[in-house]
Parts: C-alpha cells; sequence; structure tokens
C-alpha cells in the first residue's frame, strides 16, 4: 500500500504550512524549526516561503534545489507513526 497523494497545499504565517491528502487527511505543519538552516536559508528571503508547491512526483517543491517529501508531513498532520501504518496496510492484503 501507497501513502495518499498530497494534493493541496497554502503556506501560511511563520513557516506553516496547509496541507491536504488524497485520503482526506489535512492539517497544518509547522516548518519554523529548520527556517535558516542549510538549504531553507532560502526562506531567510521574504517571500519565498510562500511560492511553495507541488512538484512533478508530488512533493512540496521551493525551488530547483529545495524540495520536502510529503511522507513526513503526512505522518506529522495525522499523528501516525510509519510502523503502525504499513502494518496495518499489510494486514489488510494479507
Amino acid at each position: 500500500m501507497t501513502l495518499p497523494r498530497l494534493v493541496e497545499i497554502q503556506p501560511r504565517e511563520n513557516f506553516q504550512l496547509w496541507v491536504k491528502f488524497s485520503d482526506g487527511s489535512e492539517g497544518v505543519s509547522d516548518l519554523s524549526d529548520v527556517v535558516g538552516k542549510g538549504v531553507f536559508r532560502l526562506w531567510d528571503t521574504p517571500g519565498e516561503f510562500e511560492k511553495a508547491r507541488i512538484g512533478d512526483s508530488g512533493e512540496i517543491v521551493w525551488a530547483d534545489n529545495l524540495d520536502v517529501c510529503p511522507d513526513a508531513i503526512y505522518f506529522e498532520v495525522t499523528g501516525q507513526e510509519p510502523e503502525s501504518f504499513f502494518r496495518a496496510a499489510e494486514a489488510t492484503h494479507a
């Protein structure tokens, strides 16, 4: 079983990102803890965080060298643990 696809995103204030997935799950991810670190220095430039979009492979993209995997965001906003998700998926398909 694969994880639900990211279908919508909306950047919010203070480096918060509202997300919605194909299974109907939605929530806000707080990305403020990585601002100014490594590639996330891009967000130090006013207006850059607000340029978030969904990339061709379903990733969250800001620039050619900055993207975030939606899987980690999915687990954050749903409160699920990856192990539990995949164990349940295995049981469903067994």
